[in-house]
């Protein structure tokens, strides 16, 4: 039980740090940049998964499932890339079809697929 707590707590750090760098650069790209939100939450979301699958393989999980480097990676990007299709509709849905400003709809989308990442990472990684 203590090293589940600690996990979770490590994924919390890296899920805070890899929020900080998605949302703090779809702010930039959207409101400095001119980008659309949809593109602008794309670019953030993708630069804050590689930092993610970084920190997750080498501080987060016990990734000893066997896999190589080159299959951790294939199923991380795989459900990275899910992750962005619900972030994406998240913030479409909001946005566009609830009228909440994205700022606000990004931090319910980002609660969902942060929740999504650990149960798909926890599963693969560590059975």
């Amino acid at each position: 039980m203590k090293k589940l707590i600690e996990q979770i707590f490590r994924f919390g750090i890296v899920g805070v740090l890899a929020f900080i760098i998605d949302y703090g650069l779809m702010v930039f790209c959207t409101e400095v940049l001119g980008i659309y939100y949809l593109w602008s939450s794309l670019i953030s979301f993708t630069v804050s998964v590689i930092f993610n699958y970084v920190m997750s393989v080498k501080w987060v999980f016990n990734v000893d499932n066997g896999k190589t480097q080159t299959q951790n990676l294939i199923f991380f990007v795989t459900f990275s890339i899910i992750g962005l299709g619900i972030n994406q509709l998240i913030m479409w849905l909001g946005v566009d079809k609830i009228q909440i400003s994205y700022l606000i709809v990004k931090l319910f989308a980002t609660a969902v697929v942060m929740v999504f990442n650990y149960v798909t990472r926890k599963w693969y990684f560590e059975k």
